[in-house]
């Protein structure tokens, strides 16, 4: 019986190590290793990389979707997950902060239009990356829609898809990025989509560094005890985000990081 889920997974950047070009880091940073070994689970187990344009959510596809995303815009999206893509026959989205386009380690314009021209897609992630719900109602309507016009600017073509910088947002930022024509949302609540439809926030997998490939698998089939162990530090740090605040949990972050 084919499964109806869909997994998302969520990737940033492709680096062996700090060295490499693009932006590191030391949570988010995938070797491309592990990642060339990762693409070859999914296709070895029978999953199909679909866009969203791909998928007609108001209803229950029967294939075996499985979603590759990147956020950020790294440059490593293009020059080392576009070509590991393209030998497996396989798409991604990519989820591209505007005002990140064109600095160092950073997709420049030409580089999105590359993406996009390989049969990938383009999408948004706000304009400055600045976490949506500290914001006031004026400026995530101008995080929303610069970024997004930036990005139809630069591309030719409509950009219909918002995935949240750090996945902060809620009610408030779905309904005006859905009056701005953006059809697809994406968070950072980790699940597989067992139940879903255009318009609301979809669930994504957080692929990290060093993470085992049965993991992975874990994840992906939502099976074992890992699918759980992941909503429980979810909700352990969305707790610790309200009481410290996205400024103070960052850098307690970067201090846990660093220890």
């Amino acid at each position: 019986m084919a499964d109806a889920a869909l997994p998302i997974l969520m990737y940033h950047g492709l680096h062996a190590g700090p060295a490499d070009s693009g932006v590191y880091d030391a949570v988010y940073s995938v070797e491309p290793r592990d990642f060339a070994a990762q693409l070859d689970w999914l296709a070895d187990n029978g999953y199909r990389t679909a866009r969203l344009r791909d998928l007609q959510l108001q209803r229950t596809d029967s294939a075996r979707n499985v979603m590759i995303t990147f956020d950020d815009g790294d440059v490593s999206n293009l020059h080392v997950a576009l070509p590991e893509l393209l030998k497996r026959h396989m798409v991604a989205e990519f989820f591209v902060t505007a005002d990140f386009v064109g600095r160092p380690g950073r997709l420049a314009p030409q580089d999105l239009r590359t993406l996009a021209d390989a049969g990938m897609s383009v999408q948004a992630h706000g304009c400055s990356h600045r976490y949506l719900d500290e914001l006031s109602l004026a400026e995530v309507e101008e995080e929303l829609s610069a970024g997004k016009q930036r990005l139809e600017a630069i591309l030719g073509q409509s950009v219909t898809a918002l995935a949240l910088p750090g996945g902060r947002g809620g009610e408030r930022e779905r309904v005006l990025a859905l009056g701005m024509g953006y059809l697809d949302l994406l968070g950072s609540v980790p699940g597989r989509n067992r139940q879903w439809s255009r318009g609301r926030y979809l669930q994504r997998l957080a692929v990290t560094r060093g993470l085992a490939l049965e993991d992975l698998a874990s994840m992906v089939r939502g099976r074992g005890a890992l699918p759980t162990l992941m909503q429980a530090r979810y909700h352990v740090l969305a707790l610790t985000k309200r009481l410290l605040g996205n400024r103070r949990y960052e850098h307690f972050r970067t201090w846990m990081l660093d220890r």
